[in-house]
């Protein structure tokens, strides 16, 4: 199973956005999201690539089932290891043009 994260976007420039990860912010390419992208917006996130962008009226449902999710998981989750994982794998190297 594929899982991504929601981020905030921070600034974009060019196909590079800045996005805050629960206090996280690492860049992610814009090359395959599904609609244009603005600062502000939430993206899903995955492995360094931004995916979709999460509608207005998703956002609020969404980033409470990932907190539910991570607070209530055990070492033993796999959806939730899934889920730090993928935070952590964002969590790498910032140079410029990479995730």
């Amino acid at each position: 199973m594929c899982l991504g994260v929601p981020g905030k976007v921070i600034e974009i420039d060019g196909a590079l956005a800045l996005c805050d990860f629960w206090g996280v912010r690492k860049h992610v390419r814009l090359d395959v999201v599904d609609e244009p992208v603005a600062p502000g917006d939430y993206v899903l996130n995955h492995v360094g690539y931004a995916i979709r962008r999460i509608p207005a009226a998703e956002i609020a449902a969404t980033l409470a089932l990932y907190e539910e999710l991570l607070a209530a998981a055990d070492a033993q989750d796999a959806m939730a290891s899934d889920v730090r994982g993928e935070i952590a794998a964002t969590s790498g190297p910032t140079r410029r043009g990479q995730p």
